[in-house]
């Protein structure tokens, strides 16, 4: 039975709790016993979905049509890492039932709104919608971007709203999209690309530890928003701890989750979470969540994710490597399929294309999801823990709604250039990477039980994360001011 109140430890167990200065003190309760992957498979697939629509469809082969492949080694690195912070945000999820933003607010509240701020101003930018409807034009022969990005959110946001359990459905529609970019992808691998091709990328990695000259690709921000989003990037991860808790795994399972307010049943809950007793029984659930959590975003995320990008990348350089392209242009993707339909024919310049107009709708719907999430769990916890009134549904759809209304605005106001929108995005998700490194590291080694907390090589690999991003950070803030 599980425990329901804070209660004395039973004889062997050993107590854990978490600071409750700020907020309120966590409830003893059982972890519950482990799923299966088949009944967690997808927790990681909108994490993957907005990854393939960034770095996997547009940055890395933006770059690769610059200098080629010589970066390559930084990609896999940096989608590595992100698989290591993607676990270290579900091991706080999967012990606490908390995302890890409400930990970061337990050390100090300004820290939770600081970093939920960094991570959506640069989202307010519509890249992802803007590059999906440019690329529709290319296959419609002519057109405007601008209406066609903006019915694009709006469409998204109209499904959201009318969504019983936000998170299913946004499940079930990325599940749907990247099976279809796999599906081209395999195609595209045998069609496309030649054994000089991988090669060449093999030999890629004899460059480790180089970069070329910041200007060949695009400057130091196209450089960080390729190394962030060599996975998917910025505040994106830190949504990780939100979808494993909508997806019920660990300690999750009793927290309330993100419904419509019109077709669900919504929770006034705050999602503070509990802790469980650090007993024998608790540590074998423990180790099964951790064994079937790890398998899936390896798969998941870092298999299906890091394939992806670098067959895009590849692509790239069978295709557009050494063809002079304007700078700061989305025209790369344009030349890409005609140099395909050249090649394979007008069937392939077209599925190519398609293909990506799909990657960055996916991109583009997750975002729209992580974004709000982010918010309305932080807004919630921080500002209106005890309000029936204003629940984690309504603030989560009132931050969908304002997003498609700043899109558009910006849109409106001219500023339609997809490359250069995702470009800002991208840059300030590497700052935002390299301050939340840091504070994990804190959360896990501090608030958790000894026998789950980090340690051993993860606890390398993410010193290893905060060195990485902090170069690349200080680097950027120096190049601009």
């Amino acid at each position: 039975m599980a425990i329901q109140d804070r209660e004395v430890p039973e004889a062997g167990a050993e107590a854990r709790e978490l600071p409750s200065r700020f907020l309120p003190a966590a409830k003893y309760r059982d972890l519950p016993e482990p799923r299966t992957f088949r009944q967690i498979f997808g927790a990681s697939i909108i994490l993957t979905a907005t990854a393939i629509g960034s770095g996997e469809f547009v940055l890395w082969p933006y770059i690769t049509s610059q200098v080629g492949l010589v970066l390559m080694w930084t990609a896999v690195l940096g989608f590595f890492m992100q698989y290591i912070l993607n676990m270290e945000i579900e091991r706080y999820t999967l012990a606490t039932g908390e995302t890890a933003v409400t930990g970061f607010t337990r050390i100090w509240p300004p820290l939770g709104v600081l970093i939920t701020v960094i991570a959506i101003i640069p989202n307010l930018w519509p890249g992802w919608a803007t590059g999906a409807a440019t690329i529709v034009t290319y296959v419609a022969g002519a057109g405007s971007p601008v209406p066609i990005a903006i019915v694009a959110m709006v469409a998204i946001g109209s499904a959201l709203t009318l969504s019983k359990v936000v998170y299913k459905t946004v499940e079930r529609v990325e599940m749907v999209l990247v099976g279809g970019i796999a599906v081209f992808l395999v195609v595209a691998l045998f069609v496309g690309t030649g054994l000089s091709d991988w090669a060449a990328f093999g030999a890629s990695f004899s460059h480790v530890g180089q970069l070329p000259p910041m200007e060949e690709v695009g400057g130091i921000a196209a450089l960080l928003g390729a190394i962030a989003f060599a996975g998917a990037g910025g505040g994106n991860n830190l949504v990780q701890s939100n979808w494993a808790r909508d997806k019920q795994m660990g300690m999750g399972q009793y927290m309330p989750r993100v419904t419509s307010p019109f077709t669900g049943q919504e929770a006034a809950a705050a999602g503070t979470g509990h802790m469980f007793l650090d007993s024998d029984e608790n540590r074998r659930r423990w180790k099964g969540w951790w064994k079937v959590a790890n398998a899936e975003q390896f798969g998941t995320f870092f298999l299906l994710g890091c394939g992806t990008l670098v067959i895009m990348s590849v692509l790239a350089y069978a295709t557009v490597f050494g063809v002079p392209l304007p700078e700061d242009d989305f025209d790369f993707i344009r030349a890409q399929g005609e140099i395909f339909g050249q090649r394979f024919g007008g069937w392939f310049q077209t599925a190519f294309w398609m293909a990506g107009a799909i990657a960055l709708f996916s991109t583009q719907l997750g975002i729209m999801d992580w974004v709000s999430r982010l918010t309305a769990d932080t807004v919630k916890v921080t500002f209106f823990r005890g309000s029936t009134k204003v629940t984690e549904s309504r603030i989560y759809f009132a931050v969908i709604w304002v997003m498609i209304i700043a899109g558009s605005a910006i849109l409106l106001s001219g500023t339609e250039e997809p490359l250069a929108l995702i470009l800002i995005s991208s840059s300030a998700g590497g700052v935002v990477m390299f301050l939340y490194s840091m504070l994990l590291i804190f959360t896990n080694r501090r608030f958790l039980p000894r026998s789950i907390r980090l340690g051993g090589w993860r606890m390398v690999m993410m010193c290893v994360a905060v060195v990485f991003y902090g170069y690349f950070s200080i680097a950027l803030l120096v190049d601009q001011f």
